[in-house]
């Protein structure tokens, strides 16, 4: 009896466990989206900076 509720708490841990790996992953894919939005920005300014330099050449 005691042997199978150990048993069962262990699954438990182990479920817990797994869960909390899972949300670390999830925060990760998190971070690296915001990391692909900055980088996006960041080529959009580099853009519109060239195109607003080009202007100012052109004038």
């Amino acid at each position: 009896m005691r042997e199978r509720e150990r048993e069962r708490e262990r699954e438990r841990e182990r479920e817990r466990e797994r869960e909390r790996e899972r949300e670390r992953e999830r925060e990760r894919e998190r971070e690296r989206e915001r990391e692909r939005e900055r980088e996006r920005e960041r080529e959009i300014g580099e853009s519109e900076e060239k195109r607003e330099r080009e202007r100012e050449r052109d004038l």
